[in-house]
């Protein structure tokens, strides 16, 4: 068994959308980056590559490519999901928390989940996303930002 941890963390700015796990949240704010700055997504391409040792999100689609400038993080992570089989592993599952303090996330988590898991071609009950709030603390409390948890666990393929 292998485990993965991955993070991000994006500045909130006005004039973009706001993609959270692949899916188009409602917003008068999106997050600032290079490609549609999906924190959730990010995050899971850096456990699904850290487990694997394959390096992280930046090693693979570095910020600056202009092949990146926009991307679609779900197609960065299917594109992750080939190297992490490629290696000769299987993801078991994956779990990711969202911190946000705004706007409550509650009604687009199973859709979140059902992006990922298609993206990453698991059963949708082996990927969990959750929405935490700081109560006011820091970046993400204040307002100013976002931030995104994963873990994910592989196992080498048995013909290994």
């Amino acid at each position: 068994m292998r485990v993965g941890f991955g993070f991000d963390a994006h500045a909130l700015v006005v004039g973009r959308p706001l993609i959270l796990a692949g899916v188009a949240v409602p917003f008068e704010r999106g997050l600032a980056g290079f490609s549609d700055a999906d924190v959730a997504t990010h995050a899971v391409v850096d456990a699904l590559l850290g487990a694997a040792g394959l390096g992280d999100c930046g090693t693979h689609f570095p910020a600056g490519d202009n092949r990146y400038a926009g991307a679609d993080s779900v197609a960065l992570l299917r594109r992750s999901v080939e190297l992490v089989r490629h290696a000769g592993l299987r993801i078991c599952n994956v779990d990711c928390t969202i911190v946000a303090e705004a706007p409550p996330l509650a009604e687009y988590v199973e859709r979140m989940r059902q992006t990922l898991a298609a993206a990453m071609q698991l059963d949708v009950s082996l990927v969990s996303v959750k929405a935490k709030r700081t109560e006011g603390l820091g970046f993400t409390g204040e307002g100013k930002g976002m931030a995104a948890y994963s873990a994910a666990c592989l196992q080498e393929e048995a013909s290994r």
